[in-house]
């Protein structure tokens, strides 16, 4: 039997590396250098899947992963939700006091503003996350840190200074597995996933919504993204509780068929496990952190 081997986008270390760890254990992972390069991982047999990022709590929708899924024959195998944690890294022997300037992706600098602007330290902006760990590692810089993942500190061999430097505890990313494959139905809750284009008329879109109400299907995600073939029309992104083979959701998907001019389904997929905020000790839940 061949390995199981996951793709993912960065070097090794990265957010989405962790995000294979947590869904699939200790296995082979291939670290690619875009997203286009990770799909065709799996589309080549490099790869028996890919771990693609789809959506940041608070980024927002990463749009390439959407479009890439649009344009490839591929199906979601399960959806991943990972606490994403920045540590503030530096070569062992380093002093928190001693750090003038910061280096990261220009996301994760984004997500630790206020943590910077508090201590006063510079944001430079790096490539990939966890490049930048292991670039410090490499070639010490004085009065320099990294923010990345804690598995990044683990790999290229960083102190952490700080952890959870983001300034909101709740920040978290949404994955997908892709494969060439529908995912075989597991027990547990189940998402659908599905990308659609109405016609071009008075409440097209509220006839194609109107299907999914009639048969009572929640909805969980609604997204329009515009065509690249043609200008001021668009694609709309959707996601849906249930499996596609469940009785109303089929039900759903053919009411949709009937007023959409274009469907395609994603995936139907296992839920994932929602990740909640930090409560104190009195059990409320906490505002973003602040240092």
């Amino acid at each position: 039997m061949s390995p199981l081997i996951v793709a993912f986008q960065g070097e090794h270390g990265a957010y989405s590396e962790e995000a294979v760890r947590q869904h699939f254990g200790q296995v082979e992972t291939l670290p690619c250098p875009n997203f286009q390069r990770l799909f065709e991982a799996v589309l080549t047999g490099q790869a028996t899947y890919g771990m693609l990022p789809v959506e940041n709590a608070l980024a927002g929708t990463v749009a390439q992963s959407y479009e890439l899924l649009f344009e490839h024959d591929m199906r979601v195998q399960a959806e991943v939700i990972l606490r994403v944690q920045h540590m503030l890294l530096a070569p062992p022997g380093t002093k928190l006091e001693d750090i003038q300037r910061v280096k990261s992706h220009p996301q994760a600098l984004a997500q630790c503003e206020g943590y910077l602007r508090r201590r006063g330290f510079e944001a430079v902006v790096a490539y990939d996350t966890a490049g930048s760990a292991r670039d410090l590692a490499a070639n010490p810089e004085p009065h320099t840190a990294s923010i990345a993942s804690a598995l990044a500190g683990e790999l290229y061999g960083l102190t952490a200074l700080d952890r959870g430097v983001e300034d909101e505890p709740y920040n978290s990313t949404r994955f997908f597995v892709i494969g060439l494959h529908d995912a075989p139905r597991t027990e547990g809750p189940q998402k659908t996933s599905i990308v659609f284009a109405v016609r071009h008329r008075p409440a097209a879109l509220y006839e194609c919504l109107g299907a999914f109400a009639r048969h009572e299907v929640n909805l969980t995600k609604l997204e329009s993204r515009p065509m690249r073939s043609k200008a001021w029309q668009y694609w709309f992104y959707l996601d849906f509780e249930g499996h596609a083979d469940d009785p109303q959701c089929k039900q759903a998907l053919i009411g949709l068929l009937q007023c959409a001019s274009m469907v395609k389904l994603l995936g139907s997929y296992p839920a994932a496990t929602s990740v909640l905020m930090p409560e104190n000790d009195n059990g409320h839940v906490q505002p973003g952190g602040k240092r």
